[in-house]
């Protein structure tokens, strides 16, 4: 059986260090678009990695080059974009596509708990709210949505402590002391005494799962009375 995982998640690191327990004759071929994704993806247990976006076309001849049978899509809720492309590849080439899907946050109703759509709509909404410190826990790659509109002096962001999440930070407008860059998930106490220490006054997430720490994050906020936009999951019609 030759199986190709999207991967750059921690649900695919776990899938394929299961798959290769399991069985040590599965070839795993796994895709990611970072260099710490694919140092990953070969640790955990992958014959290959592929290093780059791949739209759907090249997808498509990547799966027939490594005659893959099965795809296993577990890319990050919000990248709808390589979802899609998945889904088409699969189709145009017959083989069977499986989702990896983390079960969605279950919000608690409170005023102080904001749900938008987009990272756009969530800059302009924290532009409209935030009376201080914006602490920023939604990935490195959105942080520009916030400096965008808002004075960069003003963000916080924890980001992976790698060097390529730090550039990127810095790439922002981001000063250096507005960087926390540490590694989770960690717990509701340890997010308040960041908050607290930080002085953070709005905080900025998305709904990653209980995997990517989201309702930890949420449960310190409100804790704090802190406000919390949540951006909510892209939706991708063919699933």
């Amino acid at each position: 059986m030759r199986i190709m995982v999207m991967a750059g998640t921690s649900d695919a690191t776990a899938l394929i260090k299961r798959l290769r327990d399991l069985n040590d004759e599965i070839y795993i071929l796994a895709t990611t678009v970072t260099s710490f994704g694919a140092e990953i993806a070969r640790s955990a247990g992958a014959d290959e990695v592929i290093k780059k976006p791949l739209p759907t076309d090249e997808l498509t001849l990547t799966i027939i080059k490594y005659n893959i049978n099965i795809l296993v899509d577990s890319t990050h809720p919000f990248a709808a974009e390589a979802t899609r492309n998945a889904i088409q590849a699969s189709k145009e080439t017959g083989i069977s596509y499986l989702r990896l899907e983390r079960p969605p946050t279950k919000l608690p109703e409170t005023s102080l708990i904001h749900q938008v759509t987009s990272f756009p709509e969530a800059a302009q909404l924290a532009k409209k709210i935030s009376n201080g410190r914006i602490l920023h826990l939604a990935g490195v790659s959105t942080i520009h949505y916030l400096t965008e509109v808002i004075d960069a002096d003003q963000i916080l962001a924890r980001v992976l402590p790698n060097p390529y999440s730090v550039k990127k930070s810095l790439e922002t407008g981001l000063p250096g002391e507005n960087i926390i860059a540490m590694q989770g998930t960690f717990t509701p106490e340890f997010n308040q005494a960041l908050m607290m220490e930080y002085g953070a006054k709005l905080v900025v997430t998305k709904d990653s799962g209980e995997v990517g720490g989201t309702p930890s994050k949420i449960e310190a906020a409100l804790e704090l009375g802190i406000p919390v936009i949540v951006v909510l999951r892209p939706e991708v019609s063919d699933l």
